[in-house]
């Protein structure tokens, strides 16, 4: 039995007369009779009998009446849903956010569900390399990562360049808003992240290209405990703007910016190049080029 017949069916049962249900499936009355010939022979059992003039349905009738109902319009709503995934109506948003995320993140979220009301998501939190590496894996389709990373088979929309403050607690009073890399070096620092990796490497070089030495006595990768640190007096640390925008509210803190122009941290949007790219992922990318915030 399919789709077309369990339309037939329906249409019988509401109808109560072959002759009405065949007008209302526009078409002529002795094939719609076969067809409920070849549904009863093909099931074993009568769905339909005579009363008078029309038609009353058995009770396996019913029970085939009653499913059938069910099955259209599951049918209905699966083909709603199908449509709808393929435009990025539904579907799930797969997407890695740098541990040191980007503190637009929740307001581009919201802007998108507002967009999209039936989308998932599925978040996951990592450091720039291993979210390069779950996005070769397909874990996610995109990512928002820190540079420097590895391109090789990348699509990337940069977001604006962020310049880096020297962050001390409440206790420490510098004479103006903006210090150099010389004054900076008397500090013990905790730098973000670990060795080897792009963000401490970029302000280690800042230094040494200076030929000037600092006093490293911490490396975190979790940003909320660097800042607990440094709140406490534990030491001082030097981080890009934008998580000062995300966190600088929740802890006891003074920020300097660091007198150089040139030197910015830089963060963006990747997905794979030449693969699948769901329309979900696609219409998330679209509103990042919509959004003003963003270099395009």
């Amino acid at each position: 039995m399919d789709i077309k017949q369990l339309n037939y069916f329906i249409a019988i049962a509401e109808e109560r007369q072959i002759t009405a249900a065949a007008k209302r499936l526009h078409m002529t009355q002795p094939p719609l009779s076969q067809q409920l010939s070849s549904m009863e022979e093909e099931l074993g059992v009568k769905l339909v009998y005579k009363v008078g003039k029309y038609l009353e349905l058995t009770d396996s009738g019913k029970v085939l009446y009653k499913n059938a109902l069910k099955i259209l319009n599951l049918v209905q709503e699966s083909n709603i849903e199908v449509k709808e995934t393929g435009i990025g109506e539904r579907g799930k948003l797969l997407i890695g956010v740098n541990t040191l995320s980007y503190y637009k993140l929740s307001e581009i979220l919201h802007k998108f569900q507002r967009r999209y009301p039936h989308v998932s998501y599925k978040i996951q939190q990592n450091e720039s390399g291993q979210l390069y590496k779950l996005l070769k894996e397909r874990a996610i389709e995109l990512a928002i990562i820190r540079f420097p990373v590895e391109l090789e088979g990348i699509c990337v929309h940069y977001f604006k360049p962020e310049p880096f403050y020297f962050v001390t607690s409440r206790d420490i009073e510098l004479t103006s808003n903006k210090v150099s890399y010389e004054q900076i070096k008397d500090y013990s620092l905790i730098l973000p992240s670990t060795e080897g990796l792009g963000l401490y490497n970029m302000i280690i070089e800042q230094f040494s290209s200076r030929q000037l030495n600092i006093n490293v006595t911490c490396e975190c990768s979790d940003i909320l405990v660097l800042l607990q640190l440094v709140s406490s007096g534990f030491g001082a640390t030097i981080i890009p703007e934008t998580i000062l925008k995300s966190h600088k509210e929740y802890y006891n803190i003074k920020t300097y910016k660091i007198d150089d122009e040139s030197f910015t941290a830089s963060s963006g949007l990747i997905w794979l190049k030449d693969h699948y790219l769901s329309k979900t992922s696609q219409n998330f990318i679209s509103l990042l080029k919509e959004m003003s915030e963003f270099n395009v």
